[in-house]
């Protein structure tokens, strides 16, 4: 297995990036391989500086960069020997089985459809994040970014590709899905949730248990959490800040400490023809090596295959 990594994409690459190719490498077997995808030469120099031989890595060399603030449609298309671009085109070429950058999520989300494209009958891909349970383990939120604004059915999609997700990666079996809304009862919510939720409930393709309000997200009542990216990406970025908060406030609890992001790397674009995660722009090298591992995970779960088959 070959497992492509943006080595230019994040507010502290390269060096944060290469430092944590270094920690992924100690930790997958020999069958799988790293391929670094950027500037070989200042990767090389980072390599040896911390004592690490290059020959434990392949290398694709690249000239391009595409910035954090920069268009990502434009960006895509102009910049193709970016690291981004080229790291995709690699991917649909099969000469890597999984991709992961902390770069632009735009060019990310972008290249994602425009290379490897889509699966077939997905109406639009969905990102995902892990959230933490007071009682231990975690569970999946869905979608944190990808589609602001959704339609019934997207959510309905939703459900499906959070479900096969956390079966499939996470061995969680028979998933309990959920819609994230203002209430438990039927027929609550915006005009979205009222009519999503009919098409979740009658859906034989997963485990739907209702509603659940924005307090129960961190309990056990489910395993996914389905919103539209607005909605998830507003609770993901809030969880984001306990973390934070309790650091700040010197507040030393595990439960707290499990919403640190480096723990789960990145967020994995579901529906697409391949296995992409996306890492947060801040990531350090435990987050680098850790949104690798993700990649290799969904890889190995054979999850696109799964995925393909329940959306014929």
């Amino acid at each position: 297995m070959k497992i492509g990594l943006d080595i230019m994409g994040g507010d502290f690459a390269p060096k944060a990036a290469v430092l944590g190719a270094i920690k992924a490498h100690q930790t997958l077997p020999d069958d799988q391989k790293l391929v670094l995808i950027g500037d070989r030469e200042v990767a090389e120099a980072i390599l040896q500086e911390n004592n690490y031989d290059p020959a434990h890595f392949d290398f694709v060399h690249t000239t391009e960069v595409i910035g954090m603030g920069e268009h990502p449609a434009k960006a895509v298309v102009k910049k193709q020997d970016s690291s981004i671009s080229v790291g995709f085109q690699l991917l649909k070429e099969g000469a890597i089985d999984a991709f992961s950058s902390a770069g632009n999520t735009g060019a990310m989300l972008v290249g994602s459809v425009l290379s490897v494209k889509t699966i077939e009958g997905v109406l639009r891909p969905a990102m995902s994040t892990n959230v933490p349970k007071l009682a231990g383990g975690f569970g999946i939120l869905l979608d944190v970014g990808a589609n602001a604004d959704c339609k019934p059915e997207y959510l309905l999609q939703f459900g499906i590709l959070g479900s096969l997700f956390a079966e499939s990666v996470y061995q969680i079996p028979n998933p309990r899905v959920s819609l994230l809304n203002i209430g438990e009862e039927e027929e609550k919510g915006n005009v979205l949730c009222q009519s999503a939720y009919p098409l979740m409930k009658a859906s034989p393709k997963f485990n739907f248990v209702g509603n659940i309000e924005g307090r129960d997200l961190f309990g056990d009542t489910a395993d996914v959490f389905v919103a539209d990216g607005f909605t998830g990406n507003v609770a993901l970025k809030m969880a984001e800040s306990f973390y934070v908060i309790s650091l700040k406030k010197r507040i030393n609890d595990e439960f707290f400490a499990r919403f640190n992001y480096e723990q789960y790397g990145g967020s994995p674009i579901l529906g697409i023809n391949a296995p992409v995660v996306v890492g947060h722009g801040i990531s350090s090298p435990e987050a680098i090596k850790n949104m690798v591992l993700l990649s290799r995970d969904m890889a190995q779960s054979g999850l696109i295959d799964k995925l393909k088959q329940a959306f014929q």
